[in-house]
């Protein structure tokens, strides 16, 4: 009898592990995934194809109740991780996700700092081995459908930045940590231009009105779907030549408790005067949007 039971028991956790399998596959959707983190940002994109990339890691763990949430519990891979730029609010979980996942490729500017994080991150990185590649504006990459083009930084404004020619040589000098001297790591923020069909986002990191003018007069700025507003909604963050060059249908505030008061109210009337919807982390938590190539909708 008891073995019978332990029969029907196994049973039943089997069919519950088939279910859960089942319902984890790709639906043929793009999924795009602005995590709860507090004051950071961490976006979790997963493709039609069941491709999975990261972008920042927000200031603490909470990343992985985010990869958690939307990743089946076997799946302990993530194709690529991207840091926009090194500072806490957007690397520090990164930590704990080279920990509990395989990472198959890094991929961030050649900035560093001199924090006790990003000497921990670039240490996790070179004991594991993971692939690094820097990108620069005018590279792209794709993802199955899903197309990223990198819009900032531009590799000759951050050869002068840096002082290192060594940017210049080509695409096989692959670095992470150069000082900056002085210059705000917020200005070496990759900005990434990502298409699915007729789908189109705009993640920005904290590249913010310093930075879009030279966007502006070097890259193509189509009207977009999604806007992920730069520097969580400082008042810095955008210019009005930007932001109407974009006109975007969504924008995504990824934002907590702040001593900055973000967003700003001049950020929000910025955003309103486009008639842009308004999506805020700390409002509504995890945003999720999904598309198939034409149309989107959001879950929030």
């Amino acid at each position: 009898m008891a073995a019978k039971k332990g029969f029907l028991t196994g049973a039943f956790f089997g069919l519950i592990l088939l279910a859960v399998y089942i319902f984890s596959q790709p639906d043929g959707k793009l999924h795009l995934i602005f995590c709860d983190v507090g004051q950071g940002d961490a976006i979790f994109i997963k493709t039609p194809q069941n491709l999975d990339l990261l972008i920042d890691g927000g200031p603490n763990e909470r990343v992985l109740e985010c990869l958690g949430d939307n990743m089946p519990f076997y799946d302990r891979t993530i194709d690529m991780v991207v840091l926009t730029h090194p500072q806490k609010d957007h690397l520090q979980g990164l930590l704990s996700v080279i920990d509990r996942y395989s990472i198959k490729y890094f991929v961030s500017v050649p900035v560093g700092n001199t924090s006790q994080g990003f000497s921990e991150l670039k240490k996790k990185i070179e004991d594991k081995g993971i692939p690094l590649k820097n990108l620069y504006q005018g590279d792209n990459f794709s993802m199955g459908e899903v197309k990223f083009n990198v819009l900032w930084p531009d590799r000759e404004w951050t050869s002068e930045k840096l002082g290192n020619n060594i940017l210049l040589a080509g695409n096989n000098s692959n670095v992470l940590g150069l000082s900056t001297e002085g210059t705000d790591l917020n200005s070496f923020s990759m900005v990434l231009y990502l298409n699915y069909g007729r789908f189109d986002t705009l993640l920005t990191g904290d590249g913010d009105s310093k930075i879009q003018p030279e966007i502006v007069a070097t890259a193509h700025l189509p009207d977009i779907e999604i806007l992920k507003f730069p520097h969580h909604g400082s008042k810095t963050g955008i210019t009005w030549e930007f932001l109407e060059k974009l006109k975007p249908e969504l924008t995504v505030i990824s934002v907590g408790k702040n001593p900055w008061s973000h967003p700003t109210k001049e950020a929000l009337a910025q955003i309103e005067s486009v008639k842009s919807q308004i999506a805020r982390t700390d409002q509504h938590g995890e945003i999720e949007v999904i598309s198939d190539g034409m149309a989107w909708s959001i879950n929030k």
